[in-house]
């Protein structure tokens, strides 16, 4: 988030400098939500065997069974959305191996409409460990439209371990 932080405290220091109070004021608020947005906390991993972690903070808004056309199998599908207000760091749900990963480009309707899960920016992520199989889709929303991934397929990640996150607002897809 530094990327954003940054300019906003620069931008902050140069209008206080000139003395332009209102400017100052909206700069250092936008700059202290920021700073919130991008925070991201140490979590307490559950060492239970067949732990599945939710890889995402927010809100469960949709539970459907479907079929993914990326695994082409049935699957549970939880939908999360991640508003504004809850931390948007992604972690691994299982221990394991990225057996596949993908990017799709797409629209950027609200994250919380049944359709963004569709037709929205995404990369999907496809953890492996042994007969156990947990894909996570980052889908980028109205407002978030920048997902980082660091995931590549083979790398070997443990659970709750950091492999992305999705700037201002978005959802999350667990199959």
């Amino acid at each position: 988030g530094y990327v954003f932080i940054i300019p906003l405290f620069l931008g902050s220091t140069v209008s206080w400098t000139f003395s332009w109070p209102i400017i100052t004021t909206a700069l250092i608020g936008l700059s202290v939500f920021v700073t919130y947005f991008f925070r991201d906390p140490e979590r307490t991993i559950s060492e239970e065997k067949n732990t599945v972690l939710s890889p995402a903070d927010g809100k469960v808004i949709e539970i459907e069974k479907e079929e993914d056309p990326f695994l082409n199998k049935p699957f549970i599908r939880i939908s999360i959305f991640l508003s504004i207000f809850n931390v948007h760091v992604n972690r691994a749900p299982i221990a394991g191996r990225i057996e596949k990963t993908r990017y799709n480009p797409g629209k950027f309707l609200a994250a919380f409409n049944h359709k963004a899960s569709l037709v929205n920016e995404q990369t999907a992520i496809l953890f492996q460990n042994g007969g156990t199989q947990v894909l996570v889709k980052q889908i980028a929303g109205l407002i978030a439209r920048r997902i980082v991934c660091w995931a590549h397929e083979g790398d070997a990640y443990s659970l709750g371990q950091r492999f992305g996150l999705i700037r201002f607002g978005s959802r999350v897809d667990v199959f």
